[in-house]
Formats: C-alpha cells, structure tokens, sequence
C-alpha cells in the first residue's frame, strides 16, 4: 500500500526523496494506525540517503552533510538505529519482523562488465523471535531473502518464487547480478555476462583483486544462464506470474 507523505511530515529532502528518518517516521505512524484498527501490516520502505549528494539533516552525524559518501553512509546507519529504537517502545515491536537488506553497493553502475564486489550486498532480519543469531555464509541472491524467511516462519505455501531457501541442505550457492545492460550468473569464482546483441563472456572471478579473468566458453553454464533469465522474462511478459 502506498502512504503519501505531507508537507508537514518532512523535514529534511534533496533531489531524491525526503531523508532516512522522515520515511521510517512515516512508517511508523502507518504501522501504529494498522496496529490500532487491529490489521496486520507489510511496509516496504526504500530509502535514498545514501545516493549523491550525500546531503542529509545536520546535527545528526559528526561528519557535515554534503562532503561525501561516508557521511551518507553514516547517517543511513543512525537512521536505521533510531528506527529500531522508536520502534521497541511499539506495541506491535514483538510480532514484527524488519528485513533489511541493499541493491548493490557504491559505483556499481555504468561499467563496461560486472563489477562482482559491488554486488556483494548486507542483509540482515531483526526481531525474529525464537532464533539465536547467525550468520548465512553461503552464496546467494536478493530473491533467496523471502523464501528463507518464510521457511524460518515455517510456513507452508505456494509461489512463482524464483529464489530459494538458503537453510535448505540441497540450496545450489549462485548469485544473480546485473546493470542495465548487462546480466550475470554466479557459481562461487565463475561468472557468466550476458550482454546486448546475443554476447556473452564466461570468466574466473579473482576476489583478492575484483579482476575477471577470461574463460574458455562453458555452454552449459551459458544455457543455464540464458534459461534463468529467459523464462523469468517469458513468465513476466505473458502474464504467467501469480
């Protein structure tokens, strides 16, 4: 559901939205109307702090809005602080699971080939009652979060879901990225690009570096690739995705 944010609820905005604390306040005051009228509630909020020019409320940080990246990053990580601390003194805080997690990290965009590091992304799920902490080391995707979560729910259900749950012993670890013009599948240390005009390129990931090494054609792996993107794309453009 989509909440639209009025003059008076912000206080700080650039070019890319309101700030980091205006929206998770906005949040909040949806949840607690949810909570009252005694309905369930899922907020999905995207934040835009931490995109140029890096400028935020002042006061909040110790590094002056506007000087970069560092300061946004900072910021981001005091707004997320303050939501979660805003948010224990809810009623609904108890029941209510945050999933936190990014799209990719910083100059990831407009590079001739994939950037792997940049890919390689925090996600974190706060609150969920019944579970110690740990940490998933496996490789895995954006669309592997849902499926897991929902496994840690022990819910039984149905889905087109495309990821899968990464707690399961037979989870295949691979990872999914991509640019606007490029799109890649990921098995530990080999990535295939997919490019425009039907090109593609297989290579050996080195990490110590962030370098892509070119390989021999795998046309396995490559079929593997063309097949994931390929039927996802057929699925959305038909109108086959519940």
């Amino acid at each position: 559901m989509r909440h639209n944010i009025s003059d008076q609820e912000v206080t700080f905005e650039n070019a890319w939205g309101i700030c980091d604390e205006d929206i998770y306040n906005k949040m909040l005051k949806t949840a607690d109307k949810k909570h009252a009228d005694r309905k369930p509630f899922f907020n999905f909020v995207m934040t835009t702090s931490n995109h140029r020019p890096y400028t935020y409320p002042s006061g909040k940080i110790d590094i002056p809005s506007g000087t970069g990246r560092q300061g946004a990053v900072k910021y981001t990580d005091y707004a997320l602080k303050e939501l979660l601390k805003k948010a224990k003194s809810r009623a609904w805080y108890h029941n209510t699971v945050f999933v936190i997690i990014a799209d990719h990290c910083a100059s990831s965009a407009g590079r001739n080939e994939i950037d792997a590091a940049n890919y390689h992304i925090p996600a974190f799920i706060v609150n969920l009652d019944g579970y110690e902490n740990q940490k998933i080391k496996k490789q895995c995707s954006q669309i592997d979060l849902f499926p897991t979560l929902f496994h840690l729910f022990h819910w039984d259900y149905e889905s087109d879901f495309f990821g899968k749950n990464v707690l399961d012993p037979h989870f295949e670890q691979r990872a999914f990225v991509g640019t606007y013009r490029k799109l890649a599948l990921m098995k530990k240390d080999r990535i295939m690009v997919l490019s425009d005009q039907k090109k593609q390129n297989f290579y050996h990931w080195v990490k110590q570096d962030n370098s892509l090494r070119p390989l021999e054609m795998d046309r396995s792996f490559l079929e593997e690739t063309i097949s994931w993107y390929q039927t996802a794309d057929f699925l959305f453009t038909h109108k086959l995705l519940q």
